[in-house]
């Protein structure tokens, strides 16, 4: 495993990305890059009081927040995951497990490796009409620097703004 799962019952939300890139995986941290945005939306999205680091990935328990992703034993960038690298049946066991309120999907890819489709190309970015047990999904653009040019914080914080009316 490259990153522990951190999750709990009843959270707010659990992130999931793809895998982690090689920065977080040599650091040992979820979304360690610096020019990653991830972090910097959390705070935005109001859902941390003060903005976190990479470092303190352990402790978004105490937000409510959880993460994961769907390529646990595999980093880098999504171009060299295969479609083998990712175990849909225990992911979705998790997310049943600990049944979060929301599941944010922080890429097209890993919602794709999750609905098992050959390409992103189907795949909206917002709140999506099925749910993994009684979990609500939303797919949110990367927030990864490689991903830039399809940043959009708009959807980041339509999934804020169900999560805070939850």
């Amino acid at each position: 495993m490259v990153l522990p799962d951190i999750l709990a019952n009843g959270l707010k939300v659990v992130f999931c990305g793809t895998a982690p890139g090689n920065v977080s995986a040599k650091a040992g941290a979820y979304y360690a890059n610096n020019s990653n945005k991830f972090w910097e939306m959390l705070h935005k999205m109001g859902l941390t009081e003060k903005k976190m680091d990479a470092k303190d990935f352990r402790h978004v328990l105490d937000a409510g927040i959880g993460l994961t992703d769907m390529a646990k034993e595999q980093f880098g960038m999504d171009k060299v995951l295969k479609k083998h690298d990712f175990d849909k049946e225990a992911f979705e066991e998790k997310i049943v497990k600990y049944q979060p309120k929301v599941l944010c999907f922080t890429s097209k890819r890993a919602a794709q490796s999750y609905y098992g489709l050959s390409s992103s190309a189907g795949i909206q970015y917002g709140r999506q009409d099925k749910t993994i047990g009684t979990t609500v999904v939303f797919v949110l653009p990367s927030p990864s620097p490689a991903a830039i040019r399809w940043w959009d914080e708009s959807y980041w914080l339509e999934a804020a703004k169900y999560i805070k009316n939850l």
